[in-house]
């Protein structure tokens, strides 16, 4: 796997019918560890031990209604009221964070109206918060989840 810019973390594996999964702490299973799963890992572990972020407060690959149409976001960060707080959108490392990732990240929060959005691809990040006078202003860090 390529290395990615956000700090490791303890991980379980195992191969199960020819695929290698990974134990995503979310969920509470094993998951095919695909390029953009294992940047989904690393976010989840990021948020959960690096930012604070009660795990119980993060919701991994749910679906949403948009315009009619199932979508399924990457990873949600939800207020201790159960508000959405954080959208993130993850990507495999070899994908390049273009606008239409951006887009992507912007229309799922149509729905989530998240007052924070990031996209990565676990080597580049870009995080924000949405603010009505301004639009959509990029911070140097995912937040700081706020007890």
């Amino acid at each position: 796997m390529l290395e990615l810019t956000l700090p490791a973390f303890e991980y379980k594996v195992k191969r199960q019918s020819g695929s290698v999964m990974i134990f995503d702490i979310i969920r509470k299973k094993y998951v095919v560890l695909t390029p953009e799963e294992w940047v989904r890992q690393h976010v989840v572990h990021y948020l959960a031990e690096v930012k604070k972020v009660p795990v119980a407060l993060i919701a991994v690959e749910r679906e949403i209604a948009l315009y009619g149409l199932r979508r399924r976001f990457d990873v949600v960060v939800f207020s201790r009221q159960g508000e959405p707080w954080l959208l993130v959108e993850c990507k495999a490392p070899s994908v390049l964070l273009t606008r239409q990732v951006f887009d992507q990240a912007f229309r799922y929060n149509i729905t989530l109206e998240a007052p924070y959005v990031a996209v990565t691809n676990g080597v580049k990040h870009y995080c924000g918060k949405i603010e009505p006078a301004r639009g959509f202003v990029f911070l140097d860090d995912f937040p700081e989840f706020l007890s």
